[in-house]
């Protein structure tokens, strides 16, 4: 029987966050070599773009419904404005 090899999934945002929080506790270490905070500045980096990545590619999904003149629904993207700290459900 062959095995199929699929690609590995992008890790989650929420992965990818825990990961970078985790490279920051490591280089907050004085005892740290210096060319293994170099290695973990460079993955931070990295992760960092990633994450910046992924917030925008979900900004762009989100949309919210607006009535229009005439009574008609249209989707417009969200912007920072349209929501308060109290409508924010996390």
């Amino acid at each position: 029987m062959r095995e199929t090899s699929q690609p590995d999934k992008p890790a989650s945002f929420e992965a990818n966050l825990e990961r970078l929080d985790a490279i920051v506790r490591q280089m907050e270490d004085a005892d740290l070599p210096l060319e293994k905070a170099l290695q973990l500045y460079e993955e931070g980096m990295k992760l960092s773009e990633i994450c910046q990545k992924q917030l925008d590619e979900a900004e762009g999904r989100v949309e919210v419904l607006r009535k229009r003149a005439g009574g008609k629904m249209a989707r417009e993207p969200l912007q920072p404005s349209d929501v308060t700290d109290d409508e924010v459900p996390f």
